[in-house]
């Protein structure tokens, strides 16, 4: 099994915005071969943003590869500057094998 997590600083009083892009995109990822699961999680609140993590299961890195360099990433993906107020910095891509 494969996990990839992107974590995201939130601007404050941009996270019900942030929360609807996520909830209203298209992600492509039905019928991708090796995906699993994906989950959007909120984490703590600071004095200047909101942490959230996106979290995708996968069978294999290979799997994962092979979508990001796919046409449904492309279309995914083909939006992600445009709200870029809501962001405090970049998103920052965490990749993990699973071990047990």
């Amino acid at each position: 099994m494969f996990l990839a997590m992107n974590r995201f600083k939130v601007a404050l009083g941009k996270e019900d915005d942030f929360i609807n892009i996520w909830k209203n995109r298209e992600s492509y990822l039905d019928g991708v071969p090796g995906f699993i699961s994906f989950n959007l999680l909120r984490g703590e609140t600071t004095e200047d943003h909101t942490l959230f993590s996106s979290h995708a299961t996968w069978c294999s890195r290979e799997d994962f590869v092979a979508w990001t360099k796919s046409e449904a990433f492309r279309n995914a993906h083909k939006n992600a500057g445009a709200a870029k107020d809501i962001y405090s910095g970049h998103p920052k891509l965490e990749l993990f094998d699973s071990v047990i």
